[in-house]
């Protein structure tokens, strides 16, 4: 390799590490060698085998480079550009996934419909396909029908798929109702710090279920004698341990009652499928769900999922940093309802449409109209709260707009333990954004963008504000492996396009 190259190739290396949050001698030990000989890699002062890149990006949980297929994909950004006209908001990428894994109950075939295409499902499908789950893609691709066998395979797990999503976690509510014995990796999916999976085996321990983890396995064994005797209580109202603990209670044959329960918009999705399956759900909306399970499922089922309040958010945020009058169609407004208070008193120029029904018949949706704003700083912190509160995965679109916005706005990210962090990646390209804890930046605006070329951070929310704050600044950015996206947005770069964006997607040799 040239030492132009050592040195391109040295240069990701280290912003990957820096990253994942790594030192060098840490990087070192996971690669069994020196911290000097990290140094001089980083640095491009030493030569490097295609093995020896691979193993970096296995560490890293960073594609650095590919073998033997494409490598790692890239956007270059021209910003200071105004959007215009009006785009969809596609179905929830929280709620297919959870639906995905529920499929696991039903013994008949399941159609889903207008399913989010984007790399977490694609995870999971990898996932179901290697123990036997079969599925299609019907209707140009835009739906999914999904056929499980009489038996799963799960010696035969793919589990390099399922180490790359922390979805996999919800395989333990079906799973225990289908064998005694079975074992599962350890979640992957972002990289948002330490997030134990203790209130997910303290919620499922009610039905028999015992988890020993070891070898970066979960091993799992079921008492069949042991069942609710009283309401579960969710040490944590988590979304996840929610759905988990409402799939293990909908083939249950009894009565399940389940408290401190997230009614989040991906729950009530998995409620409502739950009752497609015949399996009767009280207090959807609500922190108290019980449930009427059932043992045995077996139906042909029709669902159609509803569309993404994160997404939607993300929409938004695009047209408030870019200046720009978008008109953001089917939002899921009862997920949204504090985020445009809250922007409202910001000083947000927006419209609503009358309100109407999405394709699950349940939920409600209208189009949003946003248009250049003067914004303030808000009176408050910016802060999540479980639904009906703020949504935690909202939080992070605040800080581009604080940036855009006059005067100082503290945001405190508290569920997660390093989120936060990350968005002082937006320091890079021009914004004033400073980290007073591993929980809370203080970000002052207005800010005058500028762009700049970086690695993604791999954390799917941050990622996609540096993204939008690389559409506002003069110039051309890169923002490079950008896989993170590419788990929880679907073409992204092409629907931002189409409504005046101009980002291209590009892949080194």
């Amino acid at each position: 390799m040239t030492d132009a190259y050592l040195g391109r190739i040295g240069k990701l290396i280290r912003d990957a590490r820096q990253h994942r949050g790594w030192t060098q001698s840490q990087l070192a030990d996971a690669l069994g060698t020196s911290q000097s000989a990290v140094n001089r890699i980083e640095r491009g002062n030493q030569n490097i085998s295609l093995d020896m890149i691979a193993r970096i990006g296995e560490a890293l949980d960073s594609e650095i480079v590919s073998l033997g297929y494409a490598g790692p994909m890239h956007l270059r950004v021209v910003g200071g550009r105004r959007l215009s006209g009006a785009i969809d908001v596609k179905t929830s990428k929280n709620a297919c996934v959870a639906l995905l894994c529920a499929t696991l109950l039903n013994a008949g075939r399941t159609t889903l419909r207008r399913v989010a295409r984007i790399e977490e499902v694609y995870r999971i499908l990898e996932v179901l396909g290697s123990i036997g789950v079969r599925h299609r893609w019907i209707n140009d691709g835009n739906d999914l029908e999904i056929v499980p066998p009489a038996e799963l395979d799960l010696a035969a797990m793919d589990l390099e798929a399922a180490r790359r999503t922390r979805s996999v976690i919800m395989f333990l509510g079906p799973l225990l109702h289908r064998m005694d014995l079975f074992k599962i990796p350890y979640a992957g999916g972002c990289d948002l710090g330490t997030r134990t999976v203790q209130p997910h085996l303290t919620a499922l321990r009610h039905f028999g279920l015992e988890i020993t983890a070891t070898d970066g396995m979960y091993h799992a064994q079921v008492d069949r004698s042991v069942a609710p005797v009283r309401a579960i209580v969710l040490t944590e109202r988590g979304d996840t341990v929610t759905e988990n603990a409402l799939l293990a209670a909908a083939r249950h044959d009894g009565v399940t009652v389940i408290r401190n329960a997230s009614s989040n918009y991906m729950v009530q999705d998995l409620c409502f499928f739950l009752e497609e399956l015949g399996v009767r759900v009280e207090g959807v909306g609500t922190t108290t769900l019980t449930v009427h399970g059932v043992a045995t499922i077996d139906r042909d089922v029709d669902y159609a999922p509803s569309e993404d309040p994160v997404e939607a958010m993300s929409l938004l945020a695009a047209a408030v940093v870019t200046e720009s009058e978008l008109t953001i169609r089917r939002v899921p407004i009862e997920f949204m309802e504090i985020e445009l208070a809250v922007l409202e008193e910001m000083g947000l120029d927006h419209e609503r449409s009358a309100e109407y029904r999405a394709d699950n018949g349940r939920t409600r949706l209208l189009d949003l109209t946003v248009r250049p704003s003067k914004l303030r700083a808000p009176i408050d912190k910016i802060h999540p709260m479980p639904f009906p509160g703020l949504n935690i995965d909202n939080v992070p679109f605040f800080a581009a707009i604080a940036a855009s916005a006059q005067g100082q706005t503290l945001i405190h990210d508290w569920v997660y333990d390093n989120r936060a962090i990350y968005l002082t990646d937006l320091n890079r390209l021009g914004a004033d954004v400073k980290l007073l804890d591993p929980h809370r930046v203080l970000v002052e605006g207005p800010t005058r963008w500028r762009s700049a070329e970086m690695m993604c951070p791999p954390a799917l929310r941050p990622a996609v504000v540096v993204l939008l704050a690389m559409m506002a600044a003069e110039g051309t950015s890169v923002l490079r492996n950008v896989y993170v996206i590419n788990r929880g947005y679907e073409d992204l770069a092409e629907r931002l396009n189409s409504v005046g964006a101009q980002i291209e997607t590009f892949r080194d040799i």
